[in-house]
């Protein structure tokens, strides 16, 4: 019954979605609700195009630049833009299973894999001139973008990770720069509770109520950074081993231990967390390029605080911080009467004028290295510190796997607050991801093969332009 409401009611979602998708923009032929308009024959007619995307955060830009687009072109073409953040990827299913849908999707690093397989996404090869090749090249990946041999979708903006910290709280500690190994960054935790703790100040945090999403923001670019895949996987072998994790691990337990962390990072959601921090309870965390934004809007900050490299484990870069989220981002529906139009836009939007504005005005950080060496300093402060550098890379995407049993965030959580063995730990997440490896690799989910010659550090400078 919950699951025959829960489709009723996403089925409602879509309808509603659709009807103001058609409400919104004014053409000279009807069109059938949510559904491609097939190409007009009379040049009074619009083509109409129908975009799905889920971001919010930059709803205002894209408001903006879809209307200039619409205003401008000379190709009558009219592009209706809705964001469907809620149920996203549901919704794009039941609108290919009732054959309407849009005419540009939004994919991401969640739902790219799943899109190609179910043969949503266009392939966008034959539609690439030679100039938009060479631009984005670099930034061409498998399992990504790329799938036997084909492009489906081109990137915008991504993500660096990086530690922030409390500028005032540093200083108020005696403290000269940011930790540059995990020893240091345990010292400093402790030296900023010691002077902050009467005030409710604390020197470290992390969103633990979501683990591995701490861990990812965390954990995973101190190992990147020190020469390891960031989620477990070891590419010499092609076999899952966490047993790097271990000196992260315990300096995140040492500075609980410590009493170092804010109380009750347990159930600490990444947004609260963000809301401590600005109010100057937190010394330091680590994320993504995203707080520069949310310290500007969602949550003012009230401190000066800044962003460096995080810190390695033993304070030597053997390698390049991920660079997270940015290989996607607009595709052409599979089922679209109107590709070409379709792709007209992307053009528009994959402009060097477009990507450009979009990270100078500091809605993420371009993922282009073309852009990136072209585009000013994003408008946002803070984002100095979260700029690209030789230490930032595109990491090889870790083999999607189903692991039965807690997965490496909750299990390394469950070893901070019981103080279990971390060698058991381990063993058995090696264990148990090395079986579901297996079984999709038996499959054919997965097809990964041992690089004996793989090397981090050589991933350094990738991201730069040439």
């Amino acid at each position: 019954m919950a699951k025959k409401l829960f489709t009723t009611c996403l089925t409602l979602t879509l309808a509603t979605a659709m009807a103001a998708c058609s409400s919104t923009t004014e053409t000279s032929q009807p069109q059938t609700q949510g559904q491609s308009q097939s190409p007009a024959k009379d040049a009074g007619a619009k083509t109409k195009l129908v975009f799905w995307t889920f971001d919010r955060h930059d709803a205002d830009f894209m408001k903006e630049t879809v209307s200039k687009y619409n205003s401008t072109n000379t190709d009558n073409i009219e592009v209706e833009v809705t964001s469907m953040a809620e149920n996203y990827a549901q919704s794009v299913d039941i609108a290919f299973a009732s054959n309407q849908t849009p005419d540009i999707l939004r994919p991401n690093q969640d739902t790219t894999i799943p899109f190609v397989k179910k043969g949503y996404l266009e392939p966008l090869d034959s539609y690439l001139t030679d100039e938009m090749k060479k631009k984005f090249a670099p930034t061409f990946q498998d399992q990504v973008n790329q799938f036997n041999g084909k492009i489906y979708s081109l990137p915008n903006f991504g993500y660096t990770l990086r530690l922030i910290y409390n500028q005032e709280l540093f200083e108020k500690a005696g403290i000269q720069a940011p930790p540059a190994t995990l020893k240091e960054m345990v010292e400093a935790a402790k030296k900023i509770t010691e002077v902050g703790k009467a005030n409710g100040q604390y020197g470290f945090a992390l969103n633990f109520k979501s683990p591995k999403s701490a861990l990812d923001r965390s954990a995973r670019e101190i190992l990147q950074l020190s020469g390891h895949d960031g989620f477990g996987f070891d590419w010499k072998t092609a076999r899952f081993d966490f047993t790097p994790f271990k000196p992260v691990i315990d300096a995140f337990k040492q500075m609980k231990d410590d009493g170092s962390m804010l109380p009750g990072v347990e159930s600490l959601d990444i947004d609260p967390l963000r809301a401590q921090f600005a109010e100057g309870k937190i010394g330091m965390y680590l994320s993504y390029s995203a707080e520069s934004g949310v310290y500007k809007s969602q949550f003012p900050a009230k401190i000066k605080w800044a962003a460096a490299q995080a810190p390695t484990i033993d304070g030597t870069v053997k390698g390049a911080a991920g660079f997270a989220n940015s290989g996607q981002w607009l595709g052409i529906s599979s089922k679209s009467k109107n590709k070409e139009a379709a792709w007209k836009f992307l053009s528009y939007m994959y402009s060097d004028e477009t990507l450009r504005t979009y990270h100078e005005v500091g809605l993420g950080i371009s993922a282009v290295p073309a852009i990136a060496a072209q585009a000013k300093k994003p408008e946002v402060n803070g984002i100095e510190g979260f700029l690209l550098t030789k230490h930032d890379a595109l990491w090889p995407i870790t083999p999607p796997v189903t692991v039965q049993g807690l997965d490496y965030g909750a299990a390394f959580l469950k070893y901070l607050l019981s103080g279990e063995s971390i060698d058991n730990t381990i063993q058995d997440l090696n264990t148990r991801y090395n079986a579901a490896l297996e079984k999709a690799s038996a499959s054919g989910d997965v097809k990964v093969a041992p690089d004996p010659n793989f090397d981090p550090i050589k991933l350094q400078g990738t991201m730069l332009a040439k």
